[in-house]
C-alpha cells in the first residue's frame, strides 16, 4: 500500500483539470448547449493564469482571471449558438482552433518562466486518517474546491428549482419556454459559467500542477474532457470517478518511464488516451441505451422562441 498511495495522490491532483472541465461541460449541456471548445478554453485558461500570477503575485489572482477569460469565450459560444442558432460543433471546433493558436503566440514571452503557484495543505486531523487521508485530503485548495463542486453541483441539479430550470432548458425548451422560463438566458449562463470552470481546469495546469507555462501543455485533456461527460452519464460524481481514472493511468505510465520500463516511450504516453477510447467503446456496446436516454434531448439544437399574439 505504501508504494500504491503516491500513485493514487498524484492522479488525484493529475485528474483535477480534467474533472473542472469535465464539470464545467456538464453545466453546458445539461443547458442543451454542446461546446467542443474545451481545449482551446482549457488553453487561454492555462496561460492568462499564469500571466496573471506572475504580474498579479498572487495564484488567487490568475485563477480569478482564468475564470474571467473562460467566461468572455463562453459568451462567445452563446452569442453564436443561442442568438445567432449556429452549427455548435463548428462554433465549438473554432474556439479550439482559436485558443490553441492565440495561447501559443501569447504565450512565447512567458516560456521558461516559474511561478510559486498554490502548495499542498493538509487538513488538520481528517489528513491523518488511514489510506484515504494522504489521498484525499493532503492536497491543494483547488482539489478541495472540486470536491465541494462536484456535491454542489448534484445537489443543484437535482434538488433546486433554478437546477430544475436548466434541465428543463436542455430536455424541452419549447415547455420551458411555455412556462415562462427564458430558455436564451438559462443557455447563455450556464455556457458562461461552464467555460468558466473548464478555463479553471486549464489554470490548474500552469498555477498548480506543473507553475509555468508551456504551449500545448493541456496535451489533448480538454478532449478527454469532452469523452468523460459521455463516460459519466452527466453525473458529476461519475465525472469524478472518470477524472481520477485518467489522473491513475496517466500517473502509472509516468511511473513505469521512471522506473525504466522496457516499453518504448510513445506507447507509455499513449496510455491515458487509450484507456479513454476503450471506455467509450465499452460504454458504446453495453450501456448505449442508458447514455441516449441521459443525454439532455435537445443537445445541439437551437432554440427559436415562437411570438405568441
Amino acid at each position: 500500500m505504501e508504494t500504491l498511495l503516491p500513485i493514487f495522490v498524484a492522479a488525484v491532483r493529475s485528474g483535477t483539470p480534467i474533472l473542472y472541465a469535465t464539470l464545467g461541460e456538464i453545466l453546458t449541456e445539461k443547458a442543451g448547449v454542446m461546446n467542443l471548445g474545451l481545449e482551446g478554453i482549457m488553453l487561454m485558461g492555462a496561460l492568462s493564469g499564469f500571466a496573471a500570477s506572475l504580474w498579479g503575485g498572487s495564484p488567487l489572482i490568475g485563477l480569478a482571471a482564468a475564470f474571467a477569460v473562460g467566461a468572455c469565450l463562453g459568451l462567445i459560444h452563446a452569442f453564436l449558438s443561442v442568438t445567432l442558432g449556429s452549427n455548435q460543433v463548428v462554433c465549438g471546433l473554432a474556439m479550439t482552433m482559436f485558443g490553441g493558436g492565440a495561447s501559443a503566440l501569447a504565450g512565447r514571452s512567458y516560456i521558461g518562466m516559474t511561478i510559486p503557484g498554490l502548495d499542498s495543505w493538509s487538513i488538520p486531523v481528517i489528513s491523518k486518517l488511514p489510506v484515504i487521508g494522504r489521498i484525499f485530503f493532503s492536497q491543494d485548495i483547488m482539489v478541495y474546491a472540486s470536491f465541494a463542486l462536484v456535491f454542489l453541483m448534484m445537489f443543484f441539479l437535482h434538488r433546486t428549482r433554478p437546477g430544475m430550470n436548466l434541465r428543463a432548458a436542455g430536455d424541452n425548451p419549447k415547455a420551458a419556454d411555455a412556462m415562462g422560463l427564458p430558455v436564451a438566458g438559462i443557455r447563455y449562463l450556464y455556457t458562461v459559467i461552464g467555460a468558466g470552470l473548464v478555463a479553471l481546469g486549464g489554470a490548474y495546469m500552469s498555477v498548480v500542477y506543473n507553475k509555468f507555462w508551456a504551449e500545448g501543455m493541456t496535451a489533448g485533456r480538454g478532449w478527454i474532457a469532452v469523452a468523460m461527460v459521455i463516460f459519466a452519464i452527466w453525473n458529476p460524481l461519475q465525472a469524478a470517478l472518470g477524472a481520477y481514472l485518467f489522473g491513475g493511468v496517466e500517473t502509472f505510465q509516468l511511473r513505469l518511464q521512471a522506473a525504466g520500463a522496457r516499453v518504448p516511450a510513445p506507447l507509455l504516453m499513449m496510455l491515458p488516451y487509450l484507456m479513454t477510447i476503450l471506455v467509450l467503446l465499452f460504454i458504446s456496446a453495453g450501456k448505449g441505451h442508458k447514455v441516449s436516454l441521459s443525454a439532455p434531448a435537445a443537445l445541439g439544437i437551437p432554440f427559436y422562441r415562437e411570438e405568441r399574439e
